[in-house]
């Protein structure tokens, strides 16, 4: 027997990313099955139908009409908490075609760009759509988002996955499949970008043109090769203010009576986010102290004597 999808597609009419739904359970909803060992298995309710696991079967049909947080029964006598996901939950259950940026990072990058009702944010390397669905839900009804994806499946896995999401394609989200570098975004049209890609340093003249001054630049990479190379390039462009690089570990608590420690378990390194804001005009030449060495003969990067255009301290050392 074929495994029954536990979501069908997802609808693609234009609607608002206002209030989540609330009130009792209906059909096209997604919902969250929770059992006592804290699985989380999430579906889209529809008629008639059954949601299958090793551990039994649970209808449909007896969760529509209800309240959320209650609790069925499978076949199996197996209980399960029923609950409308987070998104946070969502993000972690939703398909993948790249890795999705976890809900640690969503919530600084939005935190970094100043993201509120009415900002405008230019999105390159949409991924999966997890970050997408964070930055549509921070801008509002009033703002919006453009996302810029070059690989055509990753575009379809995202808007499937936004779309289920808000029950509908965002009237404030705008997708193209494109490069960055190659588009030309309207002048000093977005207060915030996100970067999510190999290499961000190749499009901070776009960036620059796009951002209006005092704009937000947020830039998601995953190894330390790539951050210092964005942030050295920020420094030599001279029209951003001190670029800031940090990640962040997430860890849960374990609590048991007195038995109260650290979980085994954490979120640790997922990846480096670099923030950083467009000055009109030349940037203020910040006083710093590098360590002794640390732009010496080794150093090949921006802003270093031995530096060679279009190429990384990497890729010269290979040549050494």
């Amino acid at each position: 027997m074929p495994k029954r999808p536990v979501h069908p597609p997802a609808p693609r009419e234009v609607v608002s990313v206002g209030a989540r739904p609330r009130g009792p359970l209906s059909a096209g909803d997604l919902v969250q099955l929770i059992d006592a060992k804290g699985n989380k298995y999430t579906i889209t309710l529809a008629d008639d139908l059954i949601f299958h696991s090793h551990r039994g079967q649970l209808a449909h049909n007896d969760m529509i009409g209800k309240s959320e947080g209650i609790i069925i029964n499978s076949d199996r006598a197996i209980s399960y908490q029923v609950l409308r996901p987070g998104l946070d939950d969502y993000v972690l259950s939703m398909p993948r075609g790249a890795t999705v940026v976890y809900p640690k990072d969503a919530a600084r990058i939005v935190g970094l760009a100043d993201i509120g009702e009415g900002s405008r944010i230019l999105e390159a390397g949409v991924g999966s759509g997890a970050l997408t669905c964070s930055l549509l839900r921070g801008s509002g009804i009033t703002g919006s988002v453009v996302s810029i994806e070059r690989r055509e499946d990753f575009a379809e896995i995202a808007t499937e996955n936004v779309c289920r999401w808000f029950g509908g394609f965002p009237a404030s989200w705008s997708l193209k499949i494109a490069d960055l570098v190659e588009l030309k975004p309207e002048l000093g049209g977005y207060d915030s970008v996100i970067l999510d890609m190999l290499a961000p340093w190749e499009c901070l003249e776009v960036v620059e043109s796009a951002l209006r001054p005092g704009g937000a630049l947020v830039a998601y990479v995953a190894t330390t090769t790539q951050l210092s190379r964005l942030v050295e390039t920020l420094r030599v462009r001279n029209v951003w203010t001190e670029p800031r690089a940090e990640e962040s570990l997430l860890r849960t608590w374990h609590l048991d009576g007195l038995s109260v420690r650290p979980d085994h378990k954490m979120n640790g390194h997922t990846g480096f986010l670099v923030a950083a804001r467009l000055m009109n005009g030349p940037s203020l030449d910040r006083k710093r102290r590098p360590a002794p060495g640390a732009y010496g003969v080794d150093y090949h990067g921006p802003g270093g004597e031995n530096y060679l255009e279009g190429t990384t301290p990497l890729s010269v050392a290979e040549k050494v």
